[in-house]
This record gives C-alpha cells, structure tokens and sequence, in this order.
C-alpha cells in the first residue's frame, strides 16, 4: 500500500463525510444529554457510518452491474451529488427533507454524519480505482478521526467558535465541488472513450 495515497484518500473521505458541518447540529440535538448519551450519539453516528462505507465498498460493483450501470456513468451521477452538497455547506442551503423533531435525533446519524449518496458513491469509485484493502484502511482512519470529532464536539465548539466552524465548512465545501468536478470530467471523458466507435459510426451515417 502506498502511504501518500491512503492519505490523499483519507483526506478525501473526511470530506465527505464532513464531521466539522455536523458539529452546531450535534450539539443542538444533544443539548440537555447527559455526557453518556452524547458520546453514545457520536459512537452510534460513526457506526452506521462505516457500515455504509464497508457494505457499498464489497457491494457496489455488483449493484452497479444488476442496474447496468457503468463505472463512467457513475462518476458522472458521483460528481454530480458532489456538486449538491458543495451548494449545500458553501450557500448554507438545505436540499435534503428533514424529519420531524421526535426523527431528528437519528436523522443526525444518517445525515449529514454519513451524507449518504456522497459515502455510497465515494466507496465504489475508490474501491474500483485503489483497491479494497487501501480503501479500508483510509476509511477507517478518516471514521476514527470524525468519531473523535464529535464526541468532543462541545469542546471544540467552545474554542473554535461557530463562526469559525462557518468558515471551514464553506472551504470544504469548495474542495467536494472542485471533487465533483473532477469526478464528472473522468466519467464523461471515460465514457466517450469507451463508446468513441459508436459515436463516429453514427456521425458518418448522417453526412
């Protein structure tokens, strides 16, 4: 295993799943929990988590092939979901239904800690491309480091502030954009190679 690319995926993994945009909601929704309850939110969070991670990795290739679906498309349709929830921690829009209050408390386990599309399609496209072994071990590092983050997420709200916790999650925002951008680059241009023969066969029949 290469170690600058388990950490360039690491890197990549923690962004997506983007503990820091979750921390004022996780905090808001344990408030008034006994210390006990917040780090069992946090575990349960990170748990569920990696089960997406994990379970799509081993799984997704052969969900892509029952739905016929190729890998350029797919890194096409990633990049694209990328691209939705940039807008989302960059413009501070919600485009995902929120449940109800009495839902809420698990909703913050599904969402935005695993931001579902985002984890399913992340581990399918690294796993086809690295492998799963390196996908693996940069997934668990980049798991290991949100559950930390938000088991102490009312001490670093405390000395970060949320204004700065603002700012950072706008950043991150801007890189999963220019990740999905990268993404539907890779799949349109692996697509047209792919079908480049097609594509010229049905131009000459109109000339």
């Amino acid at each position: 295993m290469d170690i600058g690319i388990i950490l360039s995926l690491t890197v990549s993994l923690f962004l997506i799943l983007d503990p820091f945009a979750s921390v004022p909601m996780f905090i808001n929704i344990t408030k008034g929990l006994e210390e006990r309850d917040v780090k069992s939110y946090a575990d349960k969070a990170t748990v569920v988590a990696a089960i997406l991670l994990f379970v799509f990795m081993f799984i997704g290739k052969d969900l892509m092939g029952v739905f016929g679906v190729t890998m350029d498309s797919f890194r096409v349709a990633g990049g694209i979901i990328f691209l939705m929830m940039a807008i989302e921690l960059v413009f501070g829009l919600s485009l995902s239904k929120m449940d109800d209050e009495k839902g809420a408390k698990w909703a913050i386990i599904a969402s935005p800690i695993l931001t579902g599309p985002g984890v399913i399609t992340t581990a399918i496209l690294f796993s086809s491309q690295y492998g799963y072994l390196t996908v693996m071990v940069s997934g668990a590092a980049a798991l290991i480091i949100t559950w930390v983050i938000l088991r102490y997420s009312s001490l670093i709200m405390r000395y970060v502030g949320e204004q700065a916790l603002g700012i950072m999650t706008k950043i991150i925002g801007l890189f999963i954009a220019a990740m999905g951008v990268e993404s539907i680059f890779a799949g349109s241009l692996g697509w047209f190679q792919a079908n480049m023969t097609d594509i010229i066969s049905v131009s000459m029949s109109f000339l």
